[in-house]
């Protein structure tokens, strides 16, 4: 007998920063008492809980209210829908999103046009800019680069970046292309690519314990 796998793709804005914090959650991720989707920043945090009877409540932070709201959903609504948004009671836009990783990055993209639109009519600057202008493909989200530096930093520091220097001997730099990031060490030259494209594959590389540069 084989299980179905169960998962969702649970996203929300960090208050702090501004970006969008996103992880995959799966059913058997949730029997533990809390699950806990930090940001990168620091600042904020999405708690989910299952309820005694059988419910999952989400405690989401909001950019615009002072105290984060508080949502119970079914399993089915957790888990099996395309896509299901969690709006802020009292401005409407979308602080939680739930469902399929394409269409949770979808929706991601249309909340940021949303809030910058009405950032602008109430007479300041969009800080998600304009899709096209000036694009230069794969940092459109300052955050992808913050998130990338942050587990470089990490891994250097803990020793598991290796190149063909002597051990902790390596210097290495990140720099942006067309198709990610490349990792090298000033020293003796040895490079990996890393394919993040966009914040959801960003957050996947929070996962990376180990580089081996080449």
């Amino acid at each position: 007998m084989v299980l179905d796998k169960k998962e969702t793709t649970v996203a929300y804005r960090c208050p702090q920063c501004g970006s969008w914090v996103a992880s995959i959650v799966g059913v058997f991720s949730l029997t533990a008492d809390m699950l806990r989707l930090k940001c990168p920043c620091g600042e904020s945090e999405l708690t989910i809980v299952n309820t005694n009877d059988k419910k999952i409540r989400l405690t989401v932070p909001c950019f615009l209210c002072p105290k984060p709201h508080t949502y119970t959903v079914s399993s089915a609504a957790f888990f099996d829908k395309d896509l299901f948004a969690l709006p802020c009671a009292y401005s409407g836009i979308d602080l939680c999103l739930l469902g399929k990783s394409d269409a949770v990055q979808q929706a991601e993209e249309e909340s940021d046009r949303e809030l910058g639109q009405l950032i602008e009519e109430a007479g300041g600057t969009n800080p998600f800019g304009r899709k096209g202008e000036e694009d230069t493909g794969v940092f459109s989200d300052p955050q992808i680069l913050e998130i990338v530096n942050f587990v470089i930093r990490d891994l250097d520091e803990a020793g598991e970046i290796s190149c063909r220097c002597p051990e902790f001997e390596g210097s290495y730099t990140v720099e942006v292309t067309g198709d990610g990031v490349v990792v090298a060490c000033e020293h003796c030259k040895a490079k990996k690519l890393i394919p993040v494209t966009s914040t959801m594959s960003a957050q996947a590389f929070l996962n990376c314990d180990h580089i081996d540069l080449e």
